[in-house]
């Protein structure tokens, strides 16, 4: 009674190993030496792997393999062409676009004539700028709705590259020889949508009548504006410089040139009359 037999053996002692039973402390953690007899990796160690390299390297070369599969539909060096304008160039081209009248020859190494080349960020921007302004008309006649403005956008849109396949067939099958791209065309045919905005804010301000002037005003000025330009890339290189040719294909260049300026006035008036009632 005076030396009961404890309930639990005393591991306390040098050399015994404690034991891992309730309340024991926690094993030390181990040092970097013995870490790396781990089976588990540390963390980043994937980074290192002969895999993660294999795949940068075919990422790299997929990337490589889409950017020149894609510069052979879309120029993308020759796009930078036709975005480096500036606000006094885009300036100069809308009052080439609205008053045409005063530039009687452009020839290809005329400054006049780089004025006359494409500018896609205009022909962007006017066509931006004619969807939200016909979502403003309709609003301000109580017409207005989401779908409405989806349907203006689209019809727009499909007008736009209809008018640019219609070209470019008509093109291929007179047999032209130009160096006319379909961002060329695209930039082109877009022109017509500055007319349209001038048109919608006079009637917007002036009511029917004003519409009426301001669009007949676009229109020949559109038109003129497609023939100064267009036969000096469809005609041939003499009747560029002034001198009359005549043949069969040369007219047949001709033709196609005045079909192409007035389809720009018919095309005005179908996408915007219905916008002001």
């Amino acid at each position: 009674l005076a030396d009961p037999r404890p309930l639990f053996e005393d591991t306390s002692a040098t050399g015994a190993s404690p034991g891992r039973g309730f309340g024991a402390p926690p094993p030390p953690s181990a040092s970097p030496a013995s870490s790396s007899s781990s089976p588990f990796p540390p963390p980043g160690a994937f980074l290192s792997e002969p895999v993660s390299t294999l795949a940068a390297a075919y990422g790299s070369s997929l990337a490589s393999h889409v950017e020149g599969n894609l510069g052979r539909w879309v120029p993308v060096g020759r796009l930078k062409y036709y975005f480096a304008v500036d606000t006094v160039y885009v300036a100069r081209k809308l009052r080439l676009l609205v008053f045409p009248f005063g530039h009687q020859k452009f020839k290809k190494n005329s400054p006049k004539f780089k004025k006359k080349s494409p500018n896609f960020p205009l022909t962007a921007m006017a066509f931006l700028t004619y969807i939200l302004l016909a979502g403003l008309a309709l609003g301000t006649q109580n017409r207005f709705s989401p779908d409405s403005l989806g349907l203006v956008a689209s019809s727009a849109l499909a007008w736009l590259v209809l008018e640019v396949l219609s070209v470019l067939l008509s093109l291929y099958l007179v047999t032209v020889t130009t160096d006319l791209t379909p961002i060329d065309l695209l930039a082109f045919a877009g022109y017509k949508y500055v007319g349209m905005i001038v048109g919608l804010v006079a009637g917007l301000v002036l009511g029917r009548p004003g519409y009426y002037v301001a669009l007949s005003w676009c229109c020949l000025s559109i038109f003129v504006f497609m023939i100064r330009t267009l036969r000096l890339k469809l005609l041939s290189e003499a009747a560029a410089e002034g001198v009359l040719v005549r043949g069969a294909k040369n007219q047949l260049r001709m033709y196609l040139t005045m079909a192409i300026a007035a389809a720009q006035p018919l095309f005005m008036y179908w996408l915007t009359f219905h916008l002001l009632r």
